[in-house]
């Protein structure tokens, strides 16, 4: 029973991520410590099927839960309060770099590496400082094909850690459209079911196929695997520091921002102590 409140509440943040611009539901895994079993059952789920779905429940309980949650209010402490949210997940990430470090030492760390771990930190560095948070739309107008484009692409890379897959919505216009969608169907306007339904569909697509990648590059490439993973990280923590400090928010005081910063990071390093 303990394990089952535990893996809500992994599936809560979890979830909140997922809806956040700029952050990772990937990272999120990670430091909860549910990241190799994720990868493991979304590339191979009808393998121990019984075990999966008992593990994935409250995962999926908690999910819905932060997608009710972020929709109604963490929506409106991103409008409200939106430097100092992103300084939490700051600390998330931060809280989460010891760990990584040690994983990448772990496994035979190689100087060849660091190719593959400054590629990973220039993408997502770059992917971050591309994104713009002002699009705005009160109905759907993305073609049904560029949904389905959308949702392969954010489900592809979804378990990329350090990739945003809110991120990669809102770069392909899509972001706020989306969350209309989800707020209407909330409301029992089922308007626009289908076009959501195809976008949900492409996106598990998307999610198969690269969980299976992953799994391989985490079984014969272990550290190499770990050094891109800590690319990932840093280019997302500096990415989304760069991304708070220009935010203009007059709600924001320095006080409220490092009482944040502290509360993502002791979050962060609590997950790492009662991995589960």
């Amino acid at each position: 029973m303990k394990k089952f409140f535990y893996r809500i509440l992994c599936g809560f943040f979890l979830g909140i991520s997922v809806f956040a611009p700029g952050f990772s539901g990937s990272i999120v895994a990670i430091i909860t410590g549910i990241y190799q079993d994720l990868v493991r059952i979304i590339s191979n789920p009808f393998k121990q099927l019984k075990q999966n779905i008992i593990f994935c429940l409250p995962l999926i309980i908690g999910v819905l839960i932060s997608s009710v949650f972020f929709v109604i209010a963490f929506n409106l402490l991103f409008e409200k309060y939106e430097k100092a949210t992103y300084l939490l997940f700051v600390g998330l990430i931060a809280g989460s770099l010891p760990l990584i470090f040690k994983d990448v030492k772990k496994n035979e760390f190689k100087k060849s590496y660091l190719i593959g771990g400054l590629v990973s930190f220039l993408t997502i560095l770059i992917l971050c400082l591309l994104v713009t948070n002002n699009q705005t739309t009160d109905g759907l107008t993305a073609s049904v094909y560029l949904l389905g484009l959308s949702g392969f692409i954010a489900g592809a890379t979804l378990l990329i850690p350090g990739m945003s897959n809110a991120t990669v919505l809102l770069i392909m216009g899509v972001y706020s459209q989306l969350i209309f969608i989800v707020k209407s169907i909330f409301q029992m306007d089922f308007t626009y079911l289908i076009p959501f339904l195809i976008f949900c569909v492409f996106v598990l697509l998307g999610l198969v196929i690269s969980s299976k990648v992953i799994k391989i590059a985490f079984e014969k490439f272990t550290g190499l695997a770990y050094t891109i993973v800590l690319g990932f990280m840093m280019g997302s923590l500096i990415g989304i520091l760069i991304q708070s400090l220009r935010l203009s928010n007059i709600n924001f005081n320095w006080l409220l921002g490092i009482f944040m910063l502290i509360i993502g990071f002791g979050i962060s390093f609590a997950f790492s102590k009662k991995k589960v």
